[in-house]
């Protein structure tokens, strides 16, 4: 290893929970605001975090997916708690009494600093999801092994 290894941090995102999104976006940007080029990978439920909201799908599968598991970063939920929607409503309520930043501004903070976003291709065709259903910051929609290239030049983290 060299002094150049520790100047990179890539964070797989492969849960659509609150939580752990959320954890993903704190990392990201303090890696980045620390000088670290830093890029966060969004695969299967992962992608929530970076799709518009709208409904995906062509075929009955898919369109049934994103009907029942339709993304877009305010429709995150906690992995524990949810109860319905009411968690979400509940967390929100008591991070932004408390100050806390929420999901959509980590995420704007996450580009403002110049962390990549990537989006596995593999989940998107698996999910029916296209490039028009992301976000337009979404830095590129890549495959495993472009992103696991780039990972490999410095420290991964999988959240």
């Amino acid at each position: 290893m060299n002094e150049t290894d520790h100047k990179k941090c890539s964070i797989v995102v492969f849960s659509g929970d609150m939580d752990k999104v959320m954890a993903a976006f704190i990392i990201a940007t303090t890696a980045a605001a620390m000088g670290r080029e830093t890029s966060m990978f969004f695969t299967f439920w992962g992608l929530k975090a970076i799709q518009k909201g709208n409904p995906t799908g062509k075929g009955l599968f898919g369109k049934m997916l994103g009907l029942m598991n339709r993304g877009g970063i305010d429709r995150i939920g906690p992995s524990r708690l949810n109860f319905g929607g009411i968690g979400r409503w509940m967390f929100k309520k008591m991070m932004k009494d408390k100050g806390v930043t929420s999901l959509p501004e980590l995420r704007q903070m996450a580009i403002d600093l110049g962390v990549k976003l990537l989006a596995c291709q593999m989940s998107m065709d698996v999910m029916e999801i296209t490039r028009d259903d992301l976000i337009d910051e979404v830095s590129d929609v890549v495959g495993a092994a472009t992103y696991c290239n780039a990972a490999l030049q410095g420290q991964a983290l999988f959240i």
